[in-house]
């Protein structure tokens, strides 16, 4: 059997991290990637957050500055997703365990649009 088959299977999983080691993250330099919809974003948003809807990421992801990224979305699935395929491609990612939700409860800082 050639071992190329399984090369990458599983693919790597992106780590999550609570809201507070994202924030911690962010303040040693980490990117903040929010990967909802636009009228998403405009309800709430996190202050910096980089803004790549989900179904753009495979086409903008050259845009990503390098470095530690977390990415963001409302429930903390969609970003987890994301997280996902940039570890798979090599970035390093995590992906914000229970999303902007869980973020705006612990009282960090967010924005209207």
């Amino acid at each position: 059997m050639h071992r190329e088959c399984f090369r990458q299977y599983p693919p790597p999983m992106a780590r999550e991290v609570l809201p507070e080691e994202a924030e911690a993250l962010r303040r040693e330099g980490a990117t903040l990637v929010d990967v909802r919809r636009a009228e998403e974003l405009a309800e709430q948003r996190i202050p910096g957050a980089v803004h790549v809807p989900l179904d753009e990421l495979g086409a903008r992801v050259g845009e990503l500055p390098d470095g530690p990224l977390v990415l963001v979305c409302r429930s903390g699935d969609r970003s987890a997703m994301a997280a996902d395929a940039l570890a798979a491609a090599g970035h390093e990612a995590a992906s914000l365990a229970g999303g902007l939700t869980a973020w705006a409860e612990k009282g960090l800082p967010t924005q209207k649009g």
